[in-house]
């Protein structure tokens, strides 16, 4: 199997390669247009501003790339957010893929949410096997707000999507190469998509 990890300059690279070697997939990181085009599965992570990492999608031609694969894509963190339509985060438009705004979250809490937090309203086979109010690590300002694409929520202040989904494109807020034993059973469903 192919899997192939989106290199843009804007990813938290090292810790979600380890997180497929241990599940016995090596994750090849590239910029590659046919190379990514002709992967079996494809992470499109992402740390960092949505405007910058927006930018460099941009000049990289991938931003008109990523909406057209058909093979599973999945977001994770800053690049579930990239996948939405808009992001308060710089005034950044998105790609569209989910029809989702990113907001802020209000100055009334402590922002960026760092830490482990429950994930709840499972639907998605990328959570076969998962049992709900499972804690996964997260550490992000911005959320995609709840929405018919939502495939698994959280709350922090307000409830608002933890995972999205629309066909063959996936996105979590949450970090699974960081969250343990159930974070690896996330990953590995998606393989097994």
């Amino acid at each position: 199997m192919k899997v192939i990890i989106i290199d843009y300059g804007a990813g938290n690279i090292k810790s979600i390669q380890f997180a497929f070697k241990r599940l016995g997939v090596d994750a090849v990181l590239s910029n590659d247009l046919n190379e990514i085009r002709t992967a079996d599965k494809i992470i499109f992570p992402g740390v960092g501003a949505a405007s910058a990492a927006m930018n460099m999608l941009e000049e990289s031609g991938l931003d008109k790339i990523i909406p057209t694969l058909k093979q599973p894509v999945l977001g994770i963190c800053l690049g579930m957010q990239l996948m939405c339509n808009s992001s308060e985060e710089g005034n950044t438009r998105g790609l569209g893929i989910f029809n989702v705004a990113v907001k802020r979250f209000s100055n009334a809490l402590k922002v960026p949410q760092m830490g482990w937090n429950t994930i709840s309203s499972l639907k998605s086979d990328l959570f076969k096997g998962i049992k709900e109010n499972e804690f996964m690590y997260l550490v992000h300002s911005f959320y995609a707000e709840k929405c018919m694409e939502g495939i698994a929520s959280t709350d922090y202040g307000i409830e608002y999507a933890a995972a999205l989904q629309k066909n063959n494109f996936y996105g979590v807020q949450f970090h699974p190469e960081k969250s343990g034993i159930i974070g690896s059973r996330i990953l590995q469903n998606f393989l097994n998509l």
